[in-house]
This record gives structure tokens, C-alpha cells and sequence, in this order.
């Protein structure tokens, strides 16, 4: 069965979650970055048996795990029968072959985990070609970097030439690939180009909703500007962008969108592949970042957004928008609020009513866009 098979395919072996908490970890919570770990492997619905979870010093350049966490881990896969194992960290393709050997089981890491979310998540054109893309070049240089079972000649004895590797002519076909999926996404991106042109021609605002997956950006969306889009309990649980028209006092106040959420340890290839979408961040006029604050590691998932943004050159007027304030007691939110002074200019809202969001209503009514 081929390697891919194991997360998407009807076979389910043995398999095992290893979470693996480092120093160099975006989420200051280990606890909570655990949960999150387990919130991805429940999001793509991926049956598992057992969970290992780990602190780890510093991670090894060659095997990721130190040689004691190595020698505790194969122990355990080997005692558990393990046949599959799915790490919380973003492995190199050394690493996950290094680690394969070692355990003597399949690997794979949160970036195969993220891309398959992805690809359940994308239904436009545009966000199902990107995915594909982030996809190709994951496999990519996993493929490259296999043995000799991809370096077998592929010509015949008493043929003209030495023929050619396997991994030559599957190198060719990913090229092609990538250069059919480009080509795709250059229609698609060309027509983006000309909507945003005509936008600032009219010279409508537009206000992006950005933040931590998960943070409540679609059901604020819905709430404000009557959109219909997917809102679960669920990370990743909307992919594709959705513009709406924003009426504050039945007057059109701006255009507002909702954009693909953030996590830590965001797969560059992923990032890469949606540059072209998260670049329409760059000529909003007001990006409004939305906080889950019921959750304890909402300082942390502040720091991650701000990274990816950073990573992306935009630096955009915001606003921050502390979403959830209904799950914390009024004496937890008041000893909150020196904390929340260090973010201006910022509201607070919960999405479950129209008097939840008032507060940013009110901003939007007085900002001068």
C-alpha cells in the first residue's frame, strides 16, 4: 500500500500519536499545544490507538529525538505493535526517513496532517489548486530524497542508452505538474487582479478578518454582514475566502472578507501556495484579528499571527478583537484587563448575538476608513 494510503485510504493500521513539545514550540502551553495536536487528528477524522507525548530539549538535526527519547520511542512502537506514526512537529524529509528506520514503522509529520485538512477544506478552484501545489511540493522533496528503491533504471537490457531512474522520470512528471498547476492558478490570480482593481478604482474599503484558526472569524462574518459561510467548533473549518458587503446604519460602509486561519507551524509549502490569496491583506484598509480569549493560550496564537504576517510583508492598520468574552466569568475578565491594555486599539465581543458585537460595530461606525 503506498505511504499516502495510510491517511486517507479505507485501510487503518495500528497507529500512533507522538506529541512532541520543543523549546523552539510558537505555543507557550504545552498542555494546550497537545490538544491542539489531537483537535488536527480529530478535524481530518484520522482513527488512531495510541498517544506518546514528549518534551524534548532541543531537536536532533538528523533523527528530531534525542538518542533516549529515540531508544524510549522504538521501544514503545515496538512493544504496541505500531505501523504508523503521526508526529505534532514539521519533520525534514531526513528526519522522517531517519525515524522510519529507526522505529521501523511509516512517519508522518503535521504538515502531511494540515495539507490533507486543506484538501478536505478547499472548494473554490483557486483553493483546491493552491492545496495542490502545497501538496506536490511536500512529496517532492520526500520522493527526491528516497533510496535505491526510486533509483532502479527504468530501460531494458540491450535497449539504446542506460535508460533512465525511476526517480528521474517521476522528478519530470512533478515538474510538469507544478508547471500545469502555475499555469491554472496565473488564470485564476489574473481575474483577482482586475476585481481588485476595479475595488480600488471605486475606492471601497475593505476590512480582512484575520487570526488563529478557530477563533470565531466566520461566525463573526455571518454576524456582521449576514454572510452564510461554514462556522464548526473545529479547526480549519472554512478554507475558501468570502467577501461580504458591510451596512453599518443601512449604509455601505466597505466590502469585509474572511481569510484562511493561522496555526502554529503553519507548512512554508502552504503559505507559499496561498500567497497569492493573503496578499489581498496588503491593500485592506482595516485588518480586524480576532482572538478566542477563553483560550489559555491566546497570547501565544497573537505572537503566531503576527509572525505569519510578518513572514508575508504586511503590516496593515488593526484592530484586535477579543472574541469569546461570554465563556469567561466577569472577575476572570476583569483581572484580564491590564493584560488586554497592551493591544490598542482593541474591542470585546462574543458572536452568539447581535448585542455581541455592538462594541466592534460601534469602532467600525467611527473609524474613518
Amino acid at each position: 500500500m503506498a505511504k499516502q494510503d495510510y491517511i486517507v485510504g479505507e485501510y487503518h493500521p495500528k497507529t500512533l500519536l507522538v506529541g512532541v513539545y520543543t523549546p523552539n514550540n510558537q505555543i507557550g502551553n504545552q498542555d494546550y499545544y497537545n490538544e491542539e495536536f489531537l483537535s488536527l487528528v480529530h478535524t481530518l477524522g484520522l482513527p488512531y490507538d495510541e498517544t506518546y507525548f514528549m518534551k524534548l530539549r532541543a531537536p536532533d538535526n538528523n533523527m528530531f529525538l534525542t538518542k533516549g527519547k529515540l531508544e524510549e520511542l522504538t521501544k514503545y512502537c515496538s512493544e504496541h505493535k505500531i505501523e504508523v506514526a503521526y508526529f505534532s512537529e514539521i519533520l525534514h524529509p531526513l528526519q522522517e526517513r531517519n525515524l522510519e528506520a529507526a522505529l521501523g514503522c511509516h512517519v508522518a509529520d503535521r504538515a502531511r496532517i494540515i495539507l490533507e485538512i486543506f484538501k478536505k477544506a478547499a472548494h473554490s478552484s483557486e483553493g483546491r489548486i493552491q492545496v495542490e501545489m502545497a501538496e506536490i511540493n511536500y512529496y517532492k522533496t520526500r520522493i527526491i530524497g528516497r533510496g535505491v528503491e526510486m533509483s532502479q533504471q527504468a530501460g531494458i537490457l540491450g535497449a539504446k542508452g542506460p535508460g533512465e531512474t525511476a526517480k528521474e522520470e517521476l522528478r519530470r512528471h512533478i515538474e510538469e505538474k507544478i508547471r500545469q498547476a502555475k499555469k491554472r492558478l496565473e488564470t485564476l490570480e489574473r481575474s483577482r487582479i482586475i476585481q481588485r482593481q476595479r475595488r480600488l478604482e471605486s475606492k471601497i474599503p475593505l476590512i480582512c478578518i484575520v487570526g488563529y484558526t478557530n477563533a470565531g472569524k466566520s461566525s463573526l462574518l455571518n454576524r456582521i454582514a449576514k454572510g452564510e459561510v461554514l462556522a464548526e467548533d473545529k479547526l480549519f473549518a472554512t478554507l475558501d475566502t468570502t467577501t461580504r458587503e458591510l451596512f453599518i446604519d443601512n449604509k455601505k460602509k466597505a466590502l469585509i472578507s474572511d481569510t484562511v486561519g493561522f496555526i502554529s507551524q503553519l507548512p512554508h509549502n502552504l503559505i507559499a501556495a496561498f500567497k497569492s490569496t493573503l496578499d489581498e491583506l496588503r491593500y485592506a484598509t482595516l485588518l480586524l484579528q480576532v482572538i478566542d480569549l477563553s483560550n489559555p493560550a491566546w497570547k501565544s496564537q497573537i505572537g503566531v499571527v503576527k509572525a505569519t504576517l510578518d513572514e508575508l510583508g504586511i503590516n496593515q492598520p488593526m484592530v484586535y478583537v477579543f472574541n469569546k468574552i461570554d465563556k469567561l466569568t466577569a472577575e476572570h475578565l476583569e483581572n484580564l484587563q491590564p493584560e488586554l491594555e497592551q493591544y490598542q486599539p482593541h474591542v470585546l465581543i462574543n458572536t452568539t448575538s447581535k448585542q455581541g458585537v455592538e462594541a466592534l460595530i460601534n469602532y467600525l461606525h467611527s473609524y474613518k476608513l
